[in-house]
């Protein structure tokens, strides 16, 4: 698990000219790997003189798993996808704060204000905007690559060359895509078939990594990845015969945040933070670090040519994504189990 340590601490010192209040000390970071440039934090530590720890985690579930498992309390923010906000405050795992603690709550886009995972923005900020589709090396594979098919029910040439990124969330949503049927389905046989399907896709596929993903392509270990769009756009700068996918069935469209967490041990340092990460230019940094959207207003301003340009940013018009949806507490147990069987 990385970690990254940033030196600074002094005596607590508080001003509301900032609109946040100040609070030096500690800032504990629950955060997705490879995902926030290292010079970011440095300068947050320095602005706010707060010493920064940061774990990081592959998925949101695994993510949750941790929190449940005793580490809720440790940690003062995370950075969980739109459903998995959904089912954390569900579960009791978040804090809320107000609008007038954060000076910079203006500058968020206003169409991620009011969102369903969220409504208002209590207990969360958006951080970035991305998809989650597929990857082919367009050298070693020339087939068509517009369906999810490539995945599901790959022809034989690809087959034991995929690797599908370890997130429950992503693959039992694209496979609910390529069948056509709704995610969280309650109808037995459908989740009958989507169980299927899972088993018989998975004798087509190499390896589960999110971690790996973008290094197994880059290498040639793998012909066909599942991989999220950020990752893609990096790895094709490093293998340019790599191409990112954008099939008729649809793809995962999500939104990452920052939460404020449940018994956040330095609950000062968290607002700061999260005040910090939305001023445009720092939002821009983590854009242009890993290559998705930012959710702040004015960010675009700071963008790189790279992000800007980036094909596995700019989908073809009339090609649209789909949040992950939180099932029922029945629906996921079901989910679960097809999971767990798929992993074993």
């Amino acid at each position: 698990m990385n970690k990254l340590l940033l030196a600074g601490t002094t005596a607590v010192a508080l001003t509301l000219s900032a609109g946040v209040a100040q609070a030096a000390g500690n800032l504990s970071i629950y955060h997705w790997f490879e995902y926030i440039p290292q010079e970011l934090l440095d300068k947050f530590s320095k602005e706010h003189d707060v010493k920064v720890t940061m774990d990081t985690f592959d998925s949101n579930e695994a993510m949750l798993a941790a929190l449940k498992a005793g580490k809720l309390g440790s940690y003062d923010v995370s950075v969980p996808g739109d459903y998995m906000v959904e089912i954390m405050a569900q579960e009791g795992m978040l804090d809320t704060f107000e609008r007038s603690e954060m000076s910079n709550f203006g500058n968020i886009d206003p169409q991620w204000i009011d969102v369903g995972f969220d409504m208002g923005r209590k207990s969360s900020i958006p951080y970035q905007i991305g998809t989650t589709g597929f990857m082919v090396n367009r050298k070693a594979y020339k087939g068509d690559i517009s369906s999810l098919s490539v995945l599901f029910d790959p022809p034989a040439e690809l087959k034991g060359k995929i690797n599908v990124l370890d997130s429950q969330g992503e693959v039992m949503a694209l496979a609910a895509m390529y069948m056509g049927i709704p995610q969280c389905s309650t109808d037995r046989d459908q989740l009958k078939k989507l169980n299927a399907q899972l088993q018989k896709s998975k004798e087509s596929w190499a390896s589960f990594g999110s971690d790996i993903a973008k290094d197994v392509l880059v290498s040639g270990d793998a012909t066909v990845g599942m991989i999220y769009n950020g990752f893609g756009a990096k790895a094709r700068s490093e293998n340019a015969d790599l191409e990112y996918a954008y099939p008729k069935e649809g793809y995962v469209f999500w939104m990452d945040n920052v939460v404020l967490l449940k018994n956040a041990p330095n609950r000062d340092n968290a607002i700061k933070f999260m005040n910090f990460l939305l001023e445009p230019e720092n939002a821009a940094a983590v854009t242009n670090y890993a290559q998705y959207i930012s959710g702040v207003t004015g960010a675009d301003k700071y963008f790189i040519d790279d992000v800007k340009n980036a094909p596995e940013l700019n989908p073809p018009a009339g090609q649209k994504g789909a949040f992950i949806e939180a099932c029922s507490q029945e629906v996921q147990k079901v989910y679960d189990t097809i999971w767990t069987n798929l992993k074993k």
